[in-house]
């Protein structure tokens, strides 16, 4: 039968199903044909496996199907887009943590989704501040309460039939927001905690959780390192891509748009065009990348 992996430990690989009935999870061995070959099954991976033990939901995996893609760090396979996550309030958005998130994601090919949480306890000129600074960065920005069960219908569509990375700083309601969207999301860790004997929270794992057939979230710890992946200064500017209408008319060509004169970019931030707080962390990025050089 058919299956993903949704965890990997130790050697175990656990792979959920829905082929013959509600959701499934399979602990499996790999077998050993993909040793020789150098292939790595890896959390996300679509498989084939065989099973072992009907009662006992043990099996092997006995293919690894195409991957669409594979991501470096975290080491996981079959990631369509990201949900960055922040909140709106206790704690306030870090505004350079969150362009650090959406660059990581798109330095690993991912688009990303921007969810604002706790917006019942936000003005709406608050929101309104937040979707004005992020209108120019490309992701999709969105607001919604774990608390109060607002905007979750929304973020559904959002992710539906899709493998969605989830990542953001702490206290900022990610378990609360995949509980709201699935109630039972701890039923496979609980499964596999029970079968490896170990607590859900002893060890950190990437780890898919299935919503409904065909749409995954992903929580990983993998993302919470957030130096910057390897990257020259001159190539921060890509990430910015509410700099990109205005670059051309730059008097230079590969103008950094931070010292240089007759900046277009800086000309359209001066004209309010471009949000500063994306401009200020670009240039604190910039000069973090510049002195990571001399050092």
């Amino acid at each position: 039968m058919q299956g993903k992996i949704i965890k990997g430990i130790a050697g175990f690989y656990y792979v959920y199903t829905e082929e013959g009935g509600p959701g499934r999870v399979y602990e499996c061995r790999a077998r050993g044909v993909f040793r020789k070959e150098n292939r790595k099954p890896l959390v996300g991976d679509d498989v084939r496996i065989e099973t072992l033990e009907e009662e006992g939901l043990t099996g092997n995996i006995t293919e690894l199907l195409p991957r669409r893609n594979e991501l470096i760090r975290p080491a996981v396979a079959n990631i369509d887009q990201a949900l960055v996550i922040f909140s709106i309030l206790k704690p306030e958005p870090n505004y350079n943590l969150l362009d650090r998130f959406l660059i990581m994601m798109e330095q690993q090919g991912l688009d990303s989704i921007i969810c604002f949480n706790k917006q019942d306890m936000a003005a709406e000129e608050e929101m309104e501040q937040l979707k004005k600074i992020y209108e120019g960065s490309g992701s999709r920005v969105l607001f919604v309460s774990a608390r109060k069960n607002q905007g979750m219908e929304e973020l559904r569509l959002l992710l539906h039939g899709k493998t969605t990375a989830v990542a953001g700083p702490s206290g900022v309601g990610k378990s609360s927001i995949i509980n709201c969207l699935h109630p039972e999301a701890g039923m496979e860790t609980g499964s596999i905690s029970r079968k490896i004997g170990r607590g859900r929270h002893t060890t950190r794992h990437s780890e898919i959780i299935a919503l409904r057939e065909g749409t995954y979230i992903m929580d990983t710890p993998g993302f919470t390192s957030l130096n910057l992946f390897q990257m020259e200064k001159w190539d921060l500017k890509r990430y910015y891509p509410e700099f990109r209408e205005y670059e051309s008319d730059c008097r230079f060509a590969g103008c950094s748009h931070i010292s240089e004169p007759d900046c277009s970019v800086k000309d359209a931030l001066a004209r309010g065009r471009i949000s500063p707080v994306r401009y200020q962390n670009y240039q604190a990025l910039y000069r973090e990348l510049q002195e990571l050089r001399v050092k």
